[in-house]
């Protein structure tokens, strides 16, 4: 007999998140280290919050809202939002009852500054560093560094000169009352000098015009990461200017936040950090550095010593396993074009995103020994 579908609704029911859920779906391993990491930050999210008023939305559905929008692509927090309402995996990942509502995508806007001025994602990627040291899954001794530009939420027509005032939001006119354009006219930049030091943005003051390789320009910020080479995974990560000598410094500063041991350690790094400053500076914390020979036109700050050595050359070709993340997080976690305005809330973004990486390393590593 055919079957016709039953629309009668239930008008009570026990069923729940948990029971839709498979129970080796590997998003139930993905979850245990969140919360073991929400664990950890319980004294600091306490801490955000009144003791009186009215109760707000958890800190740790906004975090773990975070990771899923990082796993699953989703590129803004409305489109996030939306689809809480009708994803049973998104409710139970982040605590709902079936018929529980989404929360507003504003709630995010409305706690950004509060868990920037906590520093938060600061913390809950350390959190979670913590929790692949405690499984032994990260080496002391040896490292690889890079950087990259993220593109930034600005356009070429937003870098205008710094004594340009025109308020983009003004129709333009031709002198005498006559309007020539919207807000997005066309303009013609073609053959003039555009710089830092002249132009900056209007849309987002602190991206700056930067390039790697043979690439167009655009407005950028830089992204370094710092990675162990046992199992690649990431130890730090920062957010800078674009400024052309972020790379070299800020790897400095990630050397230099690693805790002093008399050991001497590695660093794997590209030609470009082939400088006799970053060599130098490098060899002043303990560090041997294993940069990639520049020979090209000139010579090389580093040279048999440190070359002829195995270790040179096993540093060397575990290095580009640093470029994994790096793709991980333009692609699937959606930061090829960076979604917020301003350094800090882009940087915030970017530590949360490298711990979703650092995340699903740890439980894809966590089902290999089990």
């Amino acid at each position: 007999m055919r079957g016709k579908p039953d629309q009668q609704l239930a008008m009570l029911t026990s069923l729940s998140t948990e029971d839709l859920i498979p129970a080796d779906h590997p998003i139930r391993r993905i979850r245990r280290v969140i919360d073991d990491v929400l664990a950890e930050l319980d004294g600091e999210l306490d801490a955000m919050y009144s003791g009186i008023g009215r109760p707000s939305v958890p800190p740790e559905q906004l975090l773990k809202a975070t990771v899923l929008m990082a796993m699953y692509s989703i590129r803004s927090e409305r489109a996030f939002c939306e689809r809480l309402n009708y994803d049973l995996l998104f409710k139970w990942f982040l605590d709902l009852a079936i018929d529980a509502k989404a929360f507003d995508p504003t709630t995010f806007t409305k706690n950004r500054d509060r868990l920037l001025d906590a520093e938060i994602a600061d913390r809950f990627f350390a959190a979670v560093v913590r929790q692949a040291t405690l499984r032994r899954y990260v080496s002391s001794d040896h490292f690889a560094v890079d950087g990259t530009l993220l593109e930034a939420w600005a356009s070429h027509k937003s870098f205008k000169p710094n004594h340009d005032d025109t308020d983009d939001d003004e129709p333009r006119t031709d002198g005498e009352g006559g309007a020539v354009g919207g807000r997005n006219v066309e303009v013609d930049f073609r053959g003039q000098p555009r710089s830092n030091q002249t132009h900056r943005s209007t849309t987002d003051p602190e991206a700056l015009l930067a390039r790697k390789g043979n690439t167009a320009a655009r407005l950028c910020y830089a992204g370094h990461l710092l990675m162990e080479n046992r199992n690649a995974l990431i130890i730090d990560a920062e957010l800078t200017a674009a400024d052309g000598y972020a790379e070299r410094a800020t790897a400095i500063d990630m050397l230099a936040r690693l805790p002093r041991r008399s050991r001497r350690r590695t660093v794997a790094a590209d030609k470009g950090y082939d400088t006799k400053a970053f060599v130098a500076e490098c060899r002043d914390l303990g560090v041997t550095p294993h940069v990639a020979p520049h020979t090209n036109k000139r010579r090389s700050a580093i040279d048999g010593r440190t070359t002829r050595h195995p270790g040179h050359k096993i540093s060397q070709r575990v290095r580009p396993r640093i470029e994994e993340p790096f793709g991980w997080i333009k692609t699937i976690g959606g930061g090829r074009k960076l979604r917020y305005r301003g350094r800090q809330r882009n940087r915030a973004w970017f530590l949360l995103t490298t711990a979703t990486y650092n995340i699903l390393r740890i439980t894809a590593l966590d089902a290999s020994t089990t």
